[in-house]
């Protein structure tokens, strides 16, 4: 009998890995306390990119890069195979007043980016955003335009993703309130899932922000904690705003069918995923800042969710130093969706014993 990898989290980067894991011949189970895909995978924007890349480390990078290759090919699989449209698309990003602007097209030049300011960036990608914020944010940095930033949409992708698990003869045991793990001997045995006790070869952790406390029970600890980001969603007229705008540490994307999210803030709350008037306000004034045109038409919805934190967005993507079958693939931080699928394939190959990549050991298992 092949091999049977228990996998605890069906967000995205659970169900990925465990996509990843079935097409190479394990038999995978997948173990989730609440809806498949209805934490951060389901809560996010989408964009698949770091936000200015050039500010962040090679390790993130290297991951965002794999990701930015394969998302095309896996968005076609969700389609073909399930019918659901995960909305890939490219619609390009537009970052406005960014510091060191030279820095960052010398950047884009050397990795392959596609990157351009002033003059270059399109009228009808300028016009899209208020002139008042156009002219201060140039008074004291450039802007900067990439056109081949993807996007992908949340809720379609995970419900895609999962009917794509299930195809691969993946199953998935939902609404799981009581998940344990059964150690003797440096080994997982078996995984208790409610009232049932499964028998497994390897076991790996996907659990998102709530990793740290399914590891708690052995006595491991990781350093991942949950990060609130709340958004707003607006509606109006398709093709309004035709990219992703970035400013000042938050954005606004545009979804196929009118639909805009303003995100996202950044709060270290612990499990509270309340919604609060503060960061209503905060992104509210921030769309309406950026978008002269959305200015009077209010939210239509408003949500949070709770991402994986680890330092410098690092994660974490590796088999535990003493116990021989528990790899844990988390702590993506805010790029969970765009690195998934590389994430999945690193860790397949690591569970199989066979070459992970460039670079694996920027992604070591880590205590506190």
């Amino acid at each position: 009998m092949s091999p049977h990898a228990i996998i605890i989290g069906a967000g995205i980067v659970g169900l990925s890995t465990a996509c990843s894991l079935a097409r190479a011949g394990v038999r995978v189970s997948v173990l989730e306390r609440g809806s498949p895909g209805r934490e951060s995978s389901w809560a996010g924007a989408g964009i698949l990119s770091s936000l200015l890349p050039w500010d962040y480390p090679e390790a993130v990078q290297r991951l965002v890069e794999e990701g930015r290759r394969l998302w095309p090919i896996w968005a076609d699989d969700i389609w073909r195979h399930t019918g659901i449209d995960p909305e890939y698309r490219v619609s390009g990003m537009l970052a406005l007043g960014v510091p060191a602007a030279d820095r960052a097209l010398e950047w884009c030049r050397v990795q392959g980016w596609l990157g351009h300011s002033g003059q270059e960036i399109p009228p009808c990608i300028q016009s899209a955003v208020s002139p008042e914020v156009l002219a201060c944010d140039e008074r004291s940095a450039a802007h900067v335009w990439l056109p081949e930033v993807a996007q992908l949409r949340n809720p379609r992708l995970v419900r895609g993703m999962a009917s794509l698990a299930e195809t691969l003869g993946v199953r998935i045991h939902a609404e799981q309130a009581r998940i344990s793990l059964r150690l003797r001997n440096d080994r997982i045995t078996h995984v208790l899932a409610g009232q049932e006790e499964l028998a497994c070869t390897h076991v790996v952790i996907c659990a998102g922000a709530w990793s740290a406390e399914v590891l708690e029970e052995l006595g491991v600890s990781v350093p991942i904690k949950p990060i609130r980001g709340q958004i707003l969603l607006f509606r109006d007229a398709p093709g309004r705003l035709p990219c992703i705008v970035y400013r000042q540490g938050k954005y606004l994307v545009p979804r196929a069918d009118g639909h805009i999210l303003a995100g996202s803030t950044l709060e270290d709350v612990g499990f509270d995923k309340a919604t609060t008037g503060a960061a209503y306000a905060e992104l509210r004034r921030f769309a309406w800042e950026t978008l002269s045109w959305l200015r009077g038409i209010e939210p239509i919805r408003h949500w949070s969710g709770l991402r994986p934190g680890s330092g410098g967005n690092v994660p974490i993507i590796a088999r535990h130093p003493t116990i021989g079958n528990l790899y844990l693939n988390g702590g993506h931080y805010r790029y969970g969706v765009t690195m998934a699928p590389a994430s999945a394939d690193r860790l397949t190959h690591l569970l199989l014993e066979q070459e992970a990549g460039n670079g694996m050991s920027d992604y070591a298992w880590r205590s506190h």
